[in-house]
């Protein structure tokens, strides 16, 4: 059936009854696929029912349906054009692995971050309003996203302006992990309450089909039931913000989905259509264990294991580890992620000092201002959030924390290009956005174990707010040290001498310019390799000294170039007057990378060996070379 559908239009001409068969045909072939490319699995496996009745009811283009995060698009993509190119899912030149505009005009909304699909909906619902439309705003979002303030900050507008506007909960009891805090509990009750909603739902129907008092009848009936919601469902919330609530629905059951959707989408006013869903559906690894297979790379498709394994342990993994031995002997460490206990290595902290671990849902600037109020009375709290998440937390940073000088502890996983997930999760801006903001010390470390010691300088550094951020990923296969040192605020190290070129690298790229000096060294040009270690406060000694000695000097970040550790360098060397330095910055270009294999992201970045090793050639021998 899959193959015959190139469009909704297509899947139009089935009958309700193939549907169920060909949610399993859709289920089977994001299998198939995810298990060579890796991806997003258990969400996408989720919502193929959902997908298909949208599909089925509703008439996208011309229908807006924005997918919240976008991890569970894949079904969206087999139906609307893009099954021919779905095994291109996530590599270079080929498909997204989320919504994008630019992909295709079903994509109404380009997505990646949670909790942004109530507001575009509704900014798209008074659009429609104004250029005098009629066409649907549909705004499907999971329950884990729904914890997001912004989610919230919809939900508030649009219950008071009254748009026609459809919002589907995706209720599968997780966001990455098992769903934290007082909404997901509110969701357990109303699951809990079915019984009344096809109460209520039976009472409007068959009260409507009285003559002449039917709407009379009715009105007195919704007065009567308000009091009856108190017996069967806690709180009103949803209806309290301006939402006719339905549901709970099963998700999973298409036919009764697309029978709710045709009756729904004649209503009027803003909607919240409960959805049970379970993530992972109809693929037994990923249902019994939906974290690891939320977001996975290739796979065994028998077994459910991965195909390739790290030959070192990750950089959260050293991290959480770390972390956690401290908190053993250090009661005021505590630990907060914003929904990614186990992606962030917080799951470390959590076993062993659970009294002390924080999941504070997705809710990254809470997250950032709770922090604060715990370093505000001595604790010292350690902020864990990938880079491009933290971005949603910049003004908590600057008013609630650095303004103050409080010392909370940001550790910044996915610190540079993040591969297949593409421009919406590459973390590329930190060290730009960070280094601007007074008393924060910020740093990357050039390997695992020096992250370990930069995790325990943070946990000792009690002066002011200090980030480390670090690459995702494998290690590089160091030795870790038993007990990791500190290291000295602001001190670099020189890891290798040489007089025709200075090459200063942060992070990821200290590797990346040992290897380039080594290369270097065969066509007889003496690179010197400074590992900075510190993006602020730079190491004004060593830096200055080594610029002066050569002459030249080439800086190495994965970070955009714009304003990131090479422009810190340059500026610098122009306070210290060094003015006869020929310097280059090598970084993220001003563009969105797209997404692909982080080593052709990084050779197209020119930031790969060879590149390396050919502007140095340059810029000690001249564009001849």
């Amino acid at each position: 059936m899959l193959e015959r559908i190139d469009s909704p239009d297509d899947l139009k001409k089935l009958d309700v009854s193939d549907l169920p068969e060909l949610a399993e045909e859709i289920r089977q072939e994001i299998i198939r696929v995810v298990s060579r490319t890796g991806g997003h699995l258990a969400p996408s496996l989720g919502a193929v029912e959902i997908t298909i009745a949208l599909h089925y009811v509703f008439d996208s283009p011309r229908d807006k349906i924005i997918w919240d995060v976008g991890h569970q698009s894949y079904a969206h993509k087999l139906l609307t054009g893009r099954r021919d190119r779905f095994e291109t899912i996530r590599q270079a030149g080929g498909l997204a692995g989320f919504p994008r505009r630019e992909e295709s005009p079903h994509d109404a909304f380009n997505t990646g971050h949670s909790s942004t699909s109530i507001s575009a909906a509704l900014g798209m619902a008074c659009a429609r309003d104004f250029l005098g439309d009629d066409n649907h705003a549909i705004a499907v979002i999971g329950d884990g996203a729904m914890t997001g303030g912004l989610a919230f900050e919809g939900m508030n507008q649009a219950g008071h302006l009254k748009k026609n506007l459809m919002v589907v909960l995706n209720d599968n009891r997780m966001s990455i992990s098992k769903n934290v805090g007082a909404l997901s509990q509110y969701l357990t009750r109303l699951r809990s309450a079915p019984t009344f909603q096809r109460l209520e739902s039976e009472v409007w129907d068959i009260l409507g089909r009285v003559p002449a008092i039917g709407e009379r009848t009715r009105t007195l009936a919704s007065k009567a039931l308000e009091g009856i919601r108190g017996v069967f469902v806690p709180g009103l919330f949803f209806e309290e913000l301006g939402f006719k609530y339905f549901g709970p629905l099963d998700g999973h059951d298409v036919e009764l989905l697309v029978e709710a959707f045709e009756r729904l989408k004649l209503t009027e006013g803003p909607l919240l259509v409960h959805v049970i869903t379970t993530k992972g559906k109809g693929y037994t690894h990923a249902e019994d264990d939906a974290p690891k297979f939320h977001g996975i790379g290739a796979f065994d498709k028998t077994t459910g294991s991965c195909t390739s394994k790290p030959s070192a342990i990750s950089y959260t993994e050293a991290f959480g580890r770390t972390l956690a031995t401290l908190a053993e002997d250090d009661e005021r460490i505590v630990g907060i992620t914003a929904a990614m206990p186990a992606g962030t290595g917080l799951s470390y902290l959590a076993k062993r000092c659970p009294d002390r671990f924080f999941d504070v849902g997705i809710a990254e600037q809470h997250a950032v201002t709770f922090a604060a109020g715990l370093a505000s009375q001595g604790m010292k709290p350690f902020v864990v959030i990938y880079s491009t998440f933290l971005q949603r937390a910049y003004d908590q940073i600057i008013h609630d924390v650095c303004l103050q000088n409080l010392p909370v502890r940001f550790m910044i996983d996915r610190g540079g290009l993040v591969g297949d997930d593409g421009p919406t999760h590459h973390g590329v801006f930190d060290l730009t956005f960070l280094r601007a903001v007074p008393n924060l010390v910020v740093m990357s470390p050039k390997d695992e174990n020096e992250l370990a010691s930069m995790v325990r300088t943070a946990a000792e550094h009690d002066d002011g707010p200090i980030a480390v951020r670090y690459p995702r990923g494998a290690g590089r296969g160091v030795q870790m040290d038993l007990e990791p040192p500190a290291l000295h605020i602001g001190r670099a190290e020189i890891l290798r001498e040489g007089s025709d070129l200075s090459i200063i690298a942060i992070g990821s790229m200290v590797c990346v310019a040992e290897a380039a000096a080594e290369e270097l060294a065969g066509v007889g040009i003496e690179a010197s390799v400074v590992n900075a270690r510190f993006a602020k406060p730079l190491d004004r000694e060593v830096i200055v000294a080594d610029a002066r000695r050569t002459g030249r000097v080439l800086t190495l970040e994965e970070n955009a170039a714009a304003g990131g550790f090479g422009a810190a360098v340059a500026e610098l060397l122009q306070a210290e007057g060094v003015d006869d330095v020929v310097l280059r910055i090598a970084g993220i270009p001003d563009a969105f990378v797209t997404h692909g294999g982080c080593d052709v992201l990084l050779a197209d970045c020119g930031l790969d060996v060879a590149s390396i090793v050919r502007r140095g050639r340059i810029l000690v021998k001249g564009a001849n070379v």
